[in-house]
């Protein structure tokens, strides 16, 4: 998969992303990301990118022209264009399942009040959304989706079948709660079924947890 970033912060797209499993699927040519800086564009000896909103109000909008030079460059007939933004539709995994069948996808990461509506109208595939909440820009958004849809690529998990046994996975509850070595520490011990090795009762009660737990956490998944 190629993914294409267009930021006015780059670092927050390529540090977190150039580590664990997402770098190492860079490393292994399981997936080229090219984070590209928008001040690149920028108008005048200022490199200005952005303006004044009509109409007055707070902040200020991205310009048309800088996104639009670093866009045209990029998108070909396999582009997907998506905009982080609060407006946007809420993200889900089922989106991210969905972009990861996609060989191309640019995000356009917005800053101040957002971007000139026009670069919506004409470029823009999708608006998304990762929760009811503001940050400071769109590069943060832009890292979250982009971990989630790139850890479904086959080869990126360390076992594929964890994308498919964990929360909001085939199932669509959240994930059963997970015990390790060793069985007692500090004087709690791991449920006696998890070690009694009859794997019928403990598929069971993985399912019986994991819908309990959405029920107290999440019951509108139910």
């Amino acid at each position: 998969m190629q993914v294409d970033v267009i930021t006015l912060f780059p670092e927050v797209v390529t540090v977190p992303l150039g580590a664990s499993m997402i770098g190492r699927a860079q490393d292994r040519g399981l997936l080229t990301l090219r984070v590209h800086d928008l001040r690149d564009q920028g108008i005048g000896k200022h490199r200005q990118v952005d303006d004044q909103p009509f109409g007055g109000g707070p902040g200020m909008v991205l310009k048309p022209e800088p996104i639009f030079a670093a866009l045209d460059p990029l998108r070909t007939s396999k582009s997907r264009v998506l905009l982080l933004t609060p407006q946007g539709r809420p993200f889900h995994q089922r989106d991210a399942e969905r972009l990861s069948r996609e060989e191309h996808l640019i995000f356009l990461c917005g800053h101040y009040e957002g971007v000139d509506q026009r670069i919506v109208e004409s470029c823009v595939d999708e608006e998304l959304s990762i929760g009811d909440y503001v940050l400071t820009n769109g590069a943060i958004a832009a890292a979250v989706v982009i971990d989630a849809v790139v850890r479904l690529l086959p080869g990126v998990l360390g076992d594929d079948e964890s994308a498919i046994q964990e929360s909001f996975g085939a199932s669509g509850l959240l994930d059963h709660p997970h015990y390790t070595r060793p069985a007692e520490w500090r004087e709690m011990k791991v449920p006696e079924i998890l070690l009694s090795g009859d794997h019928a009762k403990i598929i069971a009660w993985r399912a019986e947890q994991a819908r309990e737990r959405t029920r107290q956490n999440r019951p509108d998944l139910l």
